[in-house]
């Protein structure tokens, strides 16, 4: 059974219950998953830019978009129209496979892994969190790997506050850490 028709069968009824939510459209839902990679000195790096792309579509099962530099920053050595990162935003189907994937698979799958932390939502209930390598999707060739970069994960989320987020997340299966109490 996939995600999805989990979360309409199950999660959604439990969700609505655990909030004391009546009406079955005001529970909690994820809207978007949002893949990014950020070249930041990378950019240098010739053909990288497509390997990224490349590897960023094996990843989310979706072609990312090349995100551009709108105005030039002497500081950063930048010019305007220049690529600064590659994105993906991903909805419905796919998105509850990469979620469903990113759980069962890819989390498991990184060194020392405790939980994603709780500071990483912002005050409306989404969600983000980065992943430091690349190399932990199960898509991606380590023998085939040159350069080893970060991405960051955003959940959007039609919850309200951190609380029905987190609920929301816990019930999708996402392994958030415990809060830790006082020492």
């Amino acid at each position: 059974m996939t995600l999805l028709h989990r979360m309409k069968t199950e999660i959604r009824p439990k969700l609505a219950q655990e909030l004391g939510i009546k009406n079955h459209l005001a529970v909690p839902r994820l809207f978007k998953v949002t893949l990014n990679v950020g070249l930041g000195s990378l950019r240098k790096v010739s053909n990288l830019t497509e390997t990224i792309a490349k590897d960023l579509e094996r990843i989310a099962g979706q072609k990312p978009i090349l995100r551009r530099a709108r105005k030039a920053i002497a500081g950063f050595k930048l010019r305007q129209g220049e690529p600064i990162g590659l994105s993906v935003t991903l909805r419905g189907q796919r998105m509850h496979d990469f979620i469903e994937r990113l759980v069962r698979i890819t989390l498991p799958r990184i060194r020392d892994f405790r939980g994603l932390s709780l500071s990483n939502f912002d005050r409306k209930g989404n969600y983000t969190f980065g992943i430091r390598e690349h190399t932990v999707f199960p898509e991606i060739d380590h023998e085939s790997v040159s350069q080893f970069y970060g991405l960051s994960v955003a959940l959007t989320t039609s919850a309200h506050t951190n609380a029905e987020g987190e609920t929301l997340l816990r019930a999708l299966g996402l392994p958030l850490a415990q809060p830790q109490g006082d020492k």
